[in-house]
């Protein structure tokens, strides 16, 4: 194993990072991680770490408390249990049970593309492929983002590969703030992905989209658009997308989402949600942006009672949670660090101050940190 990531750069199973209360690992699943699995890794957080678990803001796995001499075990354990992950570029992919784009594809054909290119990046690069559908990633900033367009409307006579799909492509900012570029086609998504970053990567290793974007405008990227991107309309806005709660796919099961408070939890309480949900025939668990996450194939007529245990064992699972409009940092004692109880704060604080927080839909509203760092 090498040696533990300077603070600023994402950490991974073979590169973990120094925090207060240990190192600390980031993993990025690729897919809905098995039941069984999502059991094992429960029990190896706890085994090698402290127990902590988080998902972070932008649907990643997060374990905490781990040294020099169990870091290693933990990464054989997370390997043996079969977990796709991907450490590098950020590539994220949304979860939809009723987009019929398979952004997941698309993700890994960029991630091995990035991959191979070598590229002199800057650590803090993000991509998101978005599949348009409700549980989509408006809300998440990314260096380039793709979201795949409505098909255009069709005679009915003509065959769907007169109409390959299409993706807006953006760069810089969330899907409101973003720079849109126009529309790309499928197969040329990795071509237009890869000339952008390089293009990027040519203003030096800690360059970023946004930045080329101020200094120099769209005409930095004008090669990239001229040869493979087709000018258009942004995209249209969306409502905001709402991972907590009951999701309908097209026919059959569900997906349930529900929230970490403050975004972590104990192993132990995520173990025990994992044996409920495998009783009520989930089959999967997808982390989520928002610090949620998905229990997916769960049967309809069990997703209440599902909902139900996941809440009396301390899991946010109403859209309106006051927990949610409250970002807090491990504090103290967790963190050594940390000078204040910053979790056990946001914890007394999210009923007082519920009134204030009914007027605001999503987003955070009090930042509680346990130091001068400001994490969370």
């Amino acid at each position: 194993m090498n040696a533990p990531r300077l603070r600023g750069i994402c950490p991974g199973l073979s590169v973990p990072m120094p925090t207060g209360d240990g190192l600390l690992v980031r993993l990025r699943p690729t897919a809905p991680v098995p039941l069984d699995a999502m059991a094992g890794f429960c029990e190896a957080a706890r085994q090698h770490g402290n127990g902590t678990i988080e998902v972070s803001a932008r649907g990643s796995l997060q374990v905490r408390g781990l040294t020099p001499r169990s870091a290693p075990p933990f990464a054989s354990a997370v390997a043996g249990l079969g977990v796709a992950t991907h450490e590098g570029v950020p590539v994220i992919a949304g979860f939809d049970l009723i987009s019929q784009e398979n952004t997941a594809d698309v993700a890994g054909e960029l991630r091995r593309a990035i991959a191979n290119a070598r590229l002199a990046l800057s650590p803090k690069i993000s991509i998101v492929v978005d599949g348009g559908g409700p549980l989509h990633l408006d809300a998440l900033s990314a260096d380039i983002r793709l979201r795949r367009a409505a098909p255009a409307q069709r005679p009915r006579f003509r065959s769907p590969r007169f109409y390959p799909p299409r993706f807006y492509l953006g760069l810089g900012g969330d899907s409101a703030s973003a720079t849109w570029l126009g529309s790309v086609a499928l197969e040329d998504v990795v071509g237009a992905v890869l000339g952008i970053l390089t293009i990027i990567a040519a203003y030096g290793p800690t360059a970023r989209a946004a930045a080329v974007l101020r200094a120099e405008g769209v005409e930095a990227f004008r090669s990239v658009s001229a040869a493979l991107i087709e000018p258009s309309r942004a995209p249209p806005t969306r409502r905001p997308a709402e991972m907590i709660g009951v999701h309908s796919a097209h026919e059959g099961p569900v997906a349930v989402g529900i929230g970490l408070a403050f975004g972590h939890t104990h192993a132990d309480a995520l173990a025990q949600v994992v044996r409920v949900a495998a009783g009520h025939w989930a089959r999967a668990v997808w982390p989520a942006p928002d610090r949620a996450l998905l229990l997916i194939g769960v049967s309809a007529r069990h997703a209440l009672d599902l909902t139900a245990a996941a809440e009396q064992l301390g899991f946010v699972v109403h859209a309106g949670d006051p927990r949610r409009r409250i970002a807090a940092c491990p504090g103290a004692p967790t963190c050594a660090s940390g000078l204040i109880p910053a979790r056990a704060l946001a914890s007394a604080l999210a009923p007082i101050l519920e009134p204030a927080f009914r007027p605001v839909r999503n987003g955070v509203v009090v930042h509680i940190s346990g130091c001068p760092k400001g994490c969370a």
